[in-house]
Protein backbone atom coordinates (compact mmCIF):
# COMPACT_ATOMS: atom_id res chain seq x y z
CA UNK A 1 0.00 0.00 0.00
CA UNK A 2 3.18 2.11 0.27
CA UNK A 3 3.34 2.58 -3.50
CA UNK A 4 -0.04 3.63 -3.59
CA UNK A 5 0.47 6.44 -0.85
CA UNK A 6 3.38 7.75 -2.81
CA UNK A 7 1.78 7.98 -5.94
CA UNK A 8 -1.20 9.79 -4.04
CA UNK A 9 1.06 12.43 -2.31
CA UNK A 10 3.10 12.70 -5.84
CA UNK A 11 -0.39 13.36 -7.78
CA UNK A 12 -1.00 16.42 -4.90
CA UNK A 13 2.50 17.71 -5.60
CA UNK A 14 2.19 17.51 -9.45
CA UNK A 15 -1.93 19.03 -9.33
CA UNK A 16 -0.01 21.86 -7.44
CA UNK A 17 2.35 22.34 -9.57
CA UNK A 18 0.20 22.05 -12.60
CA UNK A 19 2.82 19.23 -14.14
CA UNK A 20 0.52 17.59 -16.78
CA UNK A 21 3.22 15.19 -17.56
CA UNK A 22 4.02 13.87 -14.30
CA UNK A 23 0.03 13.75 -13.42
CA UNK A 24 -0.76 11.99 -16.45
CA UNK A 25 2.77 9.45 -15.67
CA UNK A 26 1.14 9.01 -12.25
CA UNK A 27 -2.79 8.28 -13.33
CA UNK A 28 -1.20 5.67 -14.96
CA UNK A 29 0.36 4.13 -11.74
CA UNK A 30 -2.41 4.39 -10.40
CA UNK A 31 -4.79 3.60 -12.42
CA UNK A 32 -2.41 -0.19 -13.29
CA UNK A 33 -2.59 -0.57 -9.60
CA UNK A 34 -5.99 -0.82 -9.09
CA UNK A 35 -6.43 -2.69 -12.59
CA UNK A 36 -4.63 -5.83 -10.89
CA UNK A 37 -6.06 -5.34 -7.54
CA UNK A 38 -9.39 -5.69 -8.84
CA UNK A 39 -8.26 -8.31 -11.80
CA UNK A 40 -8.33 -11.22 -8.88
CA UNK A 41 -11.97 -9.69 -7.71
CA UNK A 42 -10.55 -9.53 -4.11
CA UNK A 43 -9.06 -6.51 -4.31
CA UNK A 44 -6.25 -7.69 -1.91
CA UNK A 45 -2.93 -5.58 -1.39
CA UNK A 46 -0.27 -6.09 -3.83
CA UNK A 47 2.92 -7.28 -2.90
CA UNK A 48 5.63 -5.73 -3.59
CA UNK A 49 7.76 -7.58 -6.11
CA UNK A 50 3.81 -7.26 -8.19
CA UNK A 51 4.31 -3.37 -7.42
CA UNK A 52 7.72 -3.67 -8.95
CA UNK A 53 6.64 -5.58 -11.91
CA UNK A 54 3.90 -3.32 -12.75
CA UNK A 55 6.31 -0.22 -12.41
CA UNK A 56 8.83 -1.64 -14.72
CA UNK A 57 6.26 -2.80 -17.52
CA UNK A 58 4.92 1.27 -17.52
CA UNK A 59 8.46 2.41 -17.76
CA UNK A 60 9.46 0.12 -20.37
CA UNK A 61 6.34 1.04 -22.53
CA UNK A 62 6.98 4.57 -22.51
CA UNK A 63 10.57 3.77 -23.33
CA UNK A 64 9.20 1.75 -26.49
CA UNK A 65 7.21 4.21 -27.46
CA UNK A 66 9.74 7.09 -27.32
CA UNK A 67 11.90 4.61 -29.51
CA UNK A 68 9.39 4.28 -32.08
CA UNK A 69 8.45 7.85 -32.22
CA UNK A 70 12.02 8.89 -32.77
CA UNK A 71 12.34 6.42 -35.11
CA UNK A 72 9.76 7.86 -37.18
CA UNK A 73 11.19 11.50 -36.57
CA UNK A 74 8.43 12.29 -33.94
CA UNK A 75 10.57 14.18 -31.32
CA UNK A 76 7.34 16.17 -30.05
CA UNK A 77 5.67 12.81 -29.27
CA UNK A 78 8.61 10.98 -27.68
CA UNK A 79 9.93 13.68 -25.53
CA UNK A 80 6.24 13.34 -23.34
CA UNK A 81 6.84 9.50 -23.40
CA UNK A 82 10.79 9.93 -22.29
CA UNK A 83 9.62 12.65 -19.24
CA UNK A 84 6.64 10.42 -18.32
CA UNK A 85 9.02 7.08 -17.82
CA UNK A 86 11.63 9.13 -15.81
CA UNK A 87 8.28 10.27 -13.25
CA UNK A 88 7.48 6.83 -13.27
CA UNK A 89 11.14 5.58 -12.71
CA UNK A 90 11.56 7.31 -9.45
CA UNK A 91 9.48 5.02 -7.88
CA UNK A 92 11.67 2.30 -8.74
CA UNK A 93 14.89 1.03 -6.96
CA UNK A 94 17.94 2.23 -8.45
CA UNK A 95 19.07 0.13 -11.28
CA UNK A 96 22.12 -2.32 -11.08
CA UNK A 97 25.20 -1.58 -13.47
CA UNK A 98 25.73 -4.56 -15.99
CA UNK A 99 29.17 -5.52 -13.92
CA UNK A 100 26.63 -6.24 -10.93
CA UNK A 101 24.51 -7.94 -12.88
CA UNK A 102 26.93 -10.22 -13.73
CA UNK A 103 28.31 -10.84 -10.53
CA UNK A 104 25.22 -12.13 -8.99
CA UNK A 105 24.35 -14.39 -12.41
CA UNK A 106 28.16 -15.84 -11.93
CA UNK A 107 27.42 -16.56 -8.16
CA UNK A 108 23.97 -18.07 -8.87
CA UNK A 109 25.30 -20.53 -12.19
CA UNK A 110 27.91 -21.18 -9.31
CA UNK A 111 25.52 -21.70 -6.60
CA UNK A 112 23.48 -24.44 -8.56
CA UNK A 113 26.16 -25.36 -10.97
CA UNK A 114 24.80 -24.65 -13.93
CA UNK A 115 26.57 -26.55 -17.06
CA UNK A 116 25.04 -24.78 -20.62
CA UNK A 117 21.66 -23.62 -22.12
CA UNK A 118 19.32 -26.15 -20.87
CA UNK A 119 20.20 -24.96 -17.04
CA UNK A 120 19.12 -21.35 -18.17
CA UNK A 121 15.45 -20.97 -17.32
CA UNK A 122 16.71 -22.33 -13.99
CA UNK A 123 19.40 -19.13 -13.39
CA UNK A 124 17.01 -16.61 -14.87
CA UNK A 125 14.02 -17.98 -12.80
CA UNK A 126 16.68 -17.31 -9.78
CA UNK A 127 18.52 -13.74 -10.83
CA UNK A 128 14.71 -12.70 -12.08
CA UNK A 129 13.36 -12.72 -7.89
CA UNK A 130 16.84 -11.15 -6.45
CA UNK A 131 17.16 -8.45 -8.73
CA UNK A 132 13.54 -7.69 -8.89
CA UNK A 133 13.11 -4.30 -9.71
CA UNK A 134 16.82 -3.70 -10.35
CA UNK A 135 17.45 -5.27 -13.54
CA UNK A 136 15.06 -5.72 -16.37
CA UNK A 137 14.60 -9.12 -18.06
CA UNK A 138 16.77 -8.48 -21.06
CA UNK A 139 19.45 -7.29 -19.82
CA UNK A 140 19.78 -10.38 -17.38
CA UNK A 141 19.10 -12.84 -20.10
CA UNK A 142 22.09 -11.35 -22.38
CA UNK A 143 24.16 -11.75 -19.49
CA UNK A 144 22.85 -15.52 -18.69
CA UNK A 145 23.20 -16.50 -22.26
CA UNK A 146 26.55 -15.12 -22.60
CA UNK A 147 27.91 -17.03 -18.95
CA UNK A 148 26.41 -20.23 -20.09
CA UNK A 149 27.50 -20.94 -23.36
Amino acid sequence: MSLQNDVMTAMKAAMKGKDQIALEALRAVKSAILLARTSTGGGEELTEEEELKILQKLVKQRKDSAAIYLEQDRKDLALPEIDQAEVISQFLPEALTEEEIEKVVVMTIESIGAEGMKDMGKVMGIVNKELAGQADGKTISTIVKAKLL
